[in-house]
């Protein structure tokens, strides 16, 4: 897909990935970092940052998502980028999370992929990237 601005450089809306890796390997994060990343580009988006939450905590409240709710707090922040919505945690603290993101800080909640079908904003003109079908497919 070709960028909707051509060759004009143009400052996307600021957004943050944020991903919830409890058990997974080095190259399970870089594949998912890597997926956030295309996606953000496809989309126009600048990825300010990637908060990546590790271990199985019950809390909704970790270093990883308390860093991202301050960096939500800065003026030009649009969205959180997630994988899929698994990545908030697990149901009640997933529910928590999500309107700590979109009430409190007033940002909108992008997810690659929502579990039913994945999200697509354009239609891209040679298809989806084989590595993000894969990476994704794998989430569910």
């Amino acid at each position: 897909m070709e960028p909707l601005t051509e060759h004009r450089p143009v400052n996307g809306p600021l957004v943050y990935g944020f991903l919830r890796l409890a058990r997974s390997s080095p190259a399970r994060q870089s594949a998912l970092s890597d997926a956030l990343a295309e996606y953000c580009r496809s989309h126009e988006l600048v990825l300010g940052g990637l908060f990546v939450e590790r271990g199985t905590g019950a809390s909704a409240r970790t270093a990883a998502f308390t860093g991202l709710l301050d960096a939500l707090a800065l003026p030009d922040a649009y969205a959180v980028v997630l994988p899929a919505a698994s990545h908030l945690g697990p149901r009640p603290i997933a529910a928590e999370r999500k309107r700590q993101i979109t009430g409190s800080t007033g940002a909108q909640l992008l997810l690659i992929r929502d579990g039913k079908k994945a999200l697509r904003r354009a239609k891209p003109s040679s298809g989806r990237d084989p590595r993000l079908g894969i990476v994704l497919d794998a989430e569910t």
